[in-house]
């Protein structure tokens, strides 16, 4: 069932990345890290649905997507980079990809992070992060998606890659996640695993934990 629903907020998270809040239909429910097919209502793009995960909880008062714009695509996000309160959104019934199943890592690539929010935002209100742990790849410092928060929620097990761009800090470790690299910073790999990136993200990370002893069931990642 498709849902038109009012943008009541808009706020810039990075330089690429926006946070929408909008009305929330009376019933509609989700658990954390499940997306749903959002177009805009607009003439030329109500047909042009993509999946969007929600990055607020169920029992908030709107909902709340985080979303990286892509202007240089002349597509979706980059009218969803334009939009303003008052605008809308068409949205459908919620679906599942991204479950969270028991305590472990989740590895994410860029904007893949999104479904992770949620899913964090839960366990922390409810006083169960455990040991979870996040391992965040980015292209450079300005790229990481609610670093603020995560650092809050996460403490030390927010682990920060930066890929593109050297930089002084310790609380970033250059480069790319390799084998070497997981092998170096998890020492459990009959944990749970949380993977979600670009393809060749999933496809590399999925290989390396499967080669470390990683069990396939307990890897959870986005379809």
């Amino acid at each position: 069932m498709a849902h038109t629903l009012e943008i009541k907020e808009v706020e810039n998270v990075t330089h690429d990345v926006v946070q929408l809040r909008l009305e929330k239909p009376e019933g509609y429910s989700f658990t954390p890290g499940q997306a749903t097919e959002v177009s805009i209502d607009k003439e030329g793009w109500r047909d042009e649905k993509r999946p969007f995960t929600f990055t607020s909880l169920n029992d908030d008062p709107l909902l709340e997507f985080v979303i990286k714009v892509y202007p240089e695509h002349d597509g979706v996000t980059e009218q969803i980079g334009k939009l303003k309160a008052g605008d809308a959104l068409i949205i459908d019934d919620p679906w599942g990809t991204i479950e969270y199943k028991s305590e472990g890592v989740f590895l994410a690539g860029g904007a893949g992070v999104t479904p992770f929010i949620a899913i964090f935002r839960d366990l922390h209100k409810k006083g169960e992060m455990g040991n979870n742990k996040l391992i965040f790849s980015n292209k450079s410092d300005k790229d990481i998606i609610l670093k603020e928060e995560f650092e809050e929620m996460l403490g030390d097990n927010f682990i920060n890659v930066i890929t593109d761009e050297p930089t002084e800090e310790h609380i970033y470790l250059d480069g790319f996640i390799d084998k070497d690299f997981l092998n170096d910073h998890i020492n459990d790999f009959t944990q749970s695993f949380y993977v979600c990136g670009p393809g060749p993200f999933n496809k590399a990370m999925m290989g390396y934990l499967k080669e470390l002893g990683a069990n396939p069931e307990a890897l959870v990642f986005e379809e």
